[in-house]
């Protein structure tokens, strides 16, 4: 699958691919959007400590070098789990200079299924699997938090259904929080469904409108 560095409106890079006509991020803001929809709205919310958090699309890891950025500034400790089944090679990786930090480079070379301690507070599982696999997964569960950014409903219809987001209600601790940049009606409906009690947010500056929360509550 071919991939293609652009900048974005914030000034980081995002990757498009042609074949699906669609970004990894938003144009309007890479970076931007990755901490406003999974760091703040999303990892700042949870009181937990540890933290165990599951991204669907580990993807360019900007998502996981932001949280762990945010782990070193908070000293909240995060194990980190990534689900990516198309990694991208190390000339992409070079290419997208989110941080001239060594940090972000071992995200990405750290070895596939197994725990890697990168900093004193963040580890880091990388699972190269396909995610409508994932209930077959018997190992992956206790998250308190999941960001979900797979690619768009419209080019990935098969990982926006009601019985993966079933799936990752059971997996999720009580209180535990997902959050998504896609806010359309069916999206918010599925996770209703699925049992989450779900918000809608403002989304990121000069970005999309609207983004969602989904929380697990108490029973």
């Amino acid at each position: 699958m071919k991939r293609i560095v652009e900048h974005t409106a914030d000034g980081s890079s995002t990757l498009f691919v042609p074949e699906l006509n669609e970004h990894y991020h938003s144009v309007k803001g890479a970076r931007t959007e990755s901490q406003h929809i999974f760091i703040d709205m999303g990892m700042k919310h949870s009181s937990a400590n540890p933290i165990r958090i599951l991204e669907i699309g580990l993807g360019t890891g900007l998502n996981a070098f932001l949280t762990l950025t945010e782990a070193e500034q908070s000293g909240k400790e995060v194990h980190y789990t990534g689900l990516e089944l198309y990694p991208l090679d190390w000339e992409t990786v070079r290419c997208l200079e989110y941080s001239d930090s060594t940090l972000f480079q071992q995200i990405h070379v750290s070895p596939w299924e197994q725990e890697t301690k990168l900093t004193p507070t963040f580890t880091l599982t990388k699972k190269k699997t396909d995610f409508t696999l994932l209930p077959q997964d018997g190992t992956l569960k206790g998250f308190d938090v999941i960001y979900f950014d797979a690619f768009a409903p419209e080019k990935q219809p098969e990982i926006w259904n009601e019985e993966l987001f079933k799936h990752l209600y059971v997996i999720m601790n009580t209180e535990g929080i997902l959050t998504t940049y896609c806010a359309k009606g069916i999206v918010r409906r599925m996770l209703q469904q699925a049992g989450f009690t779900v918000e809608r947010l403002a989304g990121p500056p000069n970005g999309k409108r609207e983004i969602l929360r989904a929380v697990k509550n108490k029973s």
